[in-house]
């Protein structure tokens, strides 16, 4: 196998690696001032849609950890950017919250429940039976069903949530239509990401937590992959996938000395 060429750039995700429940993991500090330093193009990732970047950002620098708003990279901005690509100017009804629904604003969508070219489910708290009845009504009349991202639950202090992943199956099954999930792992998020900071896959590094997506989408989308220990997928788990990261380490902190 050819050596791979060195890192010029990063891409990591956020819960997990440099956070978790609120509170920053050790060495995602240090980790994120390296890479500042540096001056080496980055992008913090997350399948969450919930929150704006603006809103990560402020919810990350409360915690100490301070990320230009421009180096956050969310599946609502990759889905309203695959919109945007696709169907320009079009409309949706949208399941989800400000992250999501200011992200389609942006591009110029119209979000309506008459006729919407697109049904785009993205993560919230507040699930609706209302809303997904709707939801399902439109696709079977004819809308494009567009989710965010597949995961199927989400971390909370109080244990785990049903998450965008759970909550399309249960409109796959009303419907008989799948969504497109446009976040993690489809590498389609990641090469997006590669392209608004100018950088290369095959100088590129992604770091996560999860073997499903974060590693996964690391892969597909040709990058250097490494998976720390501080958050879903657990060493045990790691032999029961078809593929294998680059490297696997402890946490962020054994990181920093490669930026």
């Amino acid at each position: 196998m050819a050596e791979r060429k060195p890192i010029e750039s990063w891409l990591t995700d956020m819960d997990g690696v440099l956070i978790h429940e609120g509170t920053p993991i050790p060495g995602a500090d240090a980790f994120l001032k390296k890479l500042r330093e540096s001056g080496k193009p980055y992008l913090v990732l997350t399948n969450n849609s919930i929150y704006t970047a603006r809103d990560l950002q402020a919810r990350l620098t409360r915690m100490g950890l301070h990320v230009p708003v421009e180096n956050i990279w969310t599946s609502a901005l990759a889905t309203a950017q695959f919109l945007d690509d696709q169907r320009p100017g079009g409309t949706a009804y949208v399941i989800g919250e400000a992250g999501l629904t200011t992200a389609l604003h942006d591009i110029g969508y119209i979000l309506t429940d008459s006729d919407p070219d697109f049904v785009i489910l993205g993560e919230t708290r507040t699930y609706s039976f209302e809303a997904l009845t709707k939801a399902v009504r439109l696709i079977n009349n004819g809308a494009r069903f567009i989710a965010t991202n597949p995961d199927e639950t989400g971390p909370s202090t109080e244990g785990v949530l049903p998450a965008t992943g759970s909550v399309a199956a249960l409109i796959t099954k009303a419907t008989g239509k799948d969504p497109y999930f446009v976040g993690k792992p489809n590498p389609l998020m990641m090469r997006a990401g590669l392209n608004a900071i100018g950088a290369h896959s095959e100088t590129s590094a992604m770091i996560g937590d999860r073997m499903d997506t974060d590693v996964l989408a690391g892969l597909e989308a040709g990058m250097t992959t490494f998976l720390v220990m501080t958050g879903v997928t657990q060493p045990g788990d790691i032999d029961r996938y078809p593929f294998t990261p680059s490297k696997v380490v402890e946490s962020i902190a054994d990181l920093v000395d490669l930026v």
